[in-house]
């Protein structure tokens, strides 16, 4: 089917939905790569009005990737809530952002509404918002999760504590956790991402952080960032697997890049909730969250697998939101757009990774999911720290369940700069933020106090102390 709209004298044609998309979003880099971006400022102005005059109902009926081909439209389609949808059915995009931003759109109504949107339905209402747009509706909703802490709830903010090392150090890795749970974070998750995708690397890096966990009676849940399979052969093996990881993205193609399918993601779901680790949370509640997912805009393009209905290229925005399906299947208890990630070529600058990093928290929030955000860039973007601190200080006033916590902000083993435990601390304080309940309850108990005690005890002698947090 063709859009269009005229400007002025000039009439705007648009071949097909897809096309219409990605005329339609704001500029990045990745897009213009592909070949999708609009061609001038005055055709993204009337992909904009032509796409707020498209029904919502358009997008059950064309698909931008088919259904034939790809297990991700299948899902979308065939897991519709249409009773959901019924109450938004009659609009518009337009007049969907409209709605989201009337006092209609409360928190309890966008989330009775999300089973009955899909992810085509909220890329293409962000595209015609501004940042204060995004903010606004995003900070409405709150998607709660559980496992041994609580995450999601309002005027809360919580971290993954990220202590990544470039050998897999035990030491230093322990080092890293010591420090960020001094500073507060880990409240999310402490997760590693590991140099070594094996069993027994995996199984080695839980053993140590169930060992600090259960040593200071932190209510924390781990998660080592290895492949998916090589996760459930460590469950296999015993080992204490609290979240399982996996990267995800927004077509068949893509996700077979990953070395992944839906059924695979099945299977090790059922795997981890077989291993029921969850702790009674605060409000009494045990915790059976168990999945834990990261995305990135371009993830689909950097794998060549970003085609769509026609052979048309599908913009990299609304490929992301179609990987919050795949997450939305799971009731996952993180998501993770790890936003300037994947590098300039997707998305270039501080602005554009700022734009991105909003668009994908509220159409997460949007689609009933716990969102958080790596707010990051590699050293060859045009961007800095100052970006950082902006689109933290955005993000924390959205409503993101969490941010990442890494020491002094500098990945030494995937080499990107992304947010530290003080970036945290800073958020929290300047918006009034707490941790999960249960971990502000722990950093005023016993366990935080035993923690400091020992710290400070050792000092010069830390080694010896992180030796004795280390399995035989």
């Amino acid at each position: 089917m063709e859009y269009s709209h005229t400007l002025g004298s000039v009439r705007h044609s648009f071949a097909s939905l897809s096309h219409l998309l990605a005329c339609a979003t704001p500029f990045r880099s990745g897009d213009a790569l592909a070949g999708l971006a609009a061609a001038s400022a005055e055709q993204r102005a009337a992909a904009q009005f032509a796409l707020a005059d498209v029904p919502l109902r358009r997008f059950l009926e064309e698909q931008v990737v088919p259904y034939e081909m790809d297990e991700v439209t299948r899902l979308i389609v065939d897991t519709h809530d249409a009773e959901a949808f019924a109450t938004v059915a009659s609009l518009t995009v337009g007049e969907f952002r409209d709605w989201l931003l009337s006092d209609d759109a409360t928190a309890e109504r966008i989330g009775s509404l999300s089973p009955g949107l899909t992810p085509e339905m909220v890329a293409a209402v962000s595209k015609l918002m501004r940042v204060q747009d995004l903010i606004q509706v995003a900070s409405r909703v709150h998607v709660v999760t559980r496992f041994r802490t609580t995450v999601g709830l309002a005027g809360r903010l919580s971290t993954r504590l990220q202590p990544n090392h470039p050998a897999d150090d035990a030491t230093g890795i322990a080092a890293s956790i010591v420090d960020g749970l001094l500073l507060g974070s880990g409240d999310a998750v402490i997760g590693i991402n590991p140099v070594s995708d094996n069993p027994a690397t995996v199984t080695h890096l839980l053993q140590m952080i169930e060992g600090v966990r259960e040593r200071y009676s932190i209510p924390a849940q781990s998660c080592v960032l290895a492949h998916i399979t090589t996760q459930i052969k460590a469950i296999e093996q015993g080992a204490p697997l609290d979240l399982l990881f996996q990267s995800i993205a927004g077509t068949e193609a893509a996700n077979a890049s990953f070395g992944i399918n839906i059924a695979l993601l099945q299977e090790g779901h059922e795997a981890a909730q077989a291993l029921q680790r969850g702790g009674v949370c605060a409000d009494g509640l045990v915790g059976s969250n168990v999945m834990y997912f990261e995305t990135g805009q371009g993830s689909a393009l950097s794998a060549n697998a970003h085609r769509g209905t026609g052979g048309r290229g599908v913009d990299q925005q609304t490929l992301e939101a179609r990987a919050y399906a795949v997450a939305r299947h799971f009731d996952p208890m993180l998501v993770n757009t790890v936003v300037g990630f994947i590098g300039p070529e997707y998305l270039y600058d501080g602005k554009q990774i700022m734009r991105a990093a909003l668009e994908d928290h509220f159409c997460g929030k949007l689609l009933g999911l716990p969102m958080g955000c790596d707010i990051c860039y590699t050293n060859h973007a045009e961007a800095d720290q100052d970006d950082m601190d902006a689109l933290l200080t955005l993000l924390g006033a959205a409503g993101i369940n969490y941010i990442m916590g890494v020491p002094g902000a500098d990945d030494v083993m995937l080499n990107y700069q992304s947010t530290s435990f003080h970036d945290a601390l800073y958020v929290r304080r300047i918006l009034g933020l707490q941790p999960a309940p249960e971990f502000e309850a722990w950093l005023k108990g016993s366990g935080f106090a035993r923690l400091s005690r020992e710290m400070a005890s050792n000092t010069g002698a830390l080694d010896g102390m992180l030796e004795r947090l280390l399995p035989a």
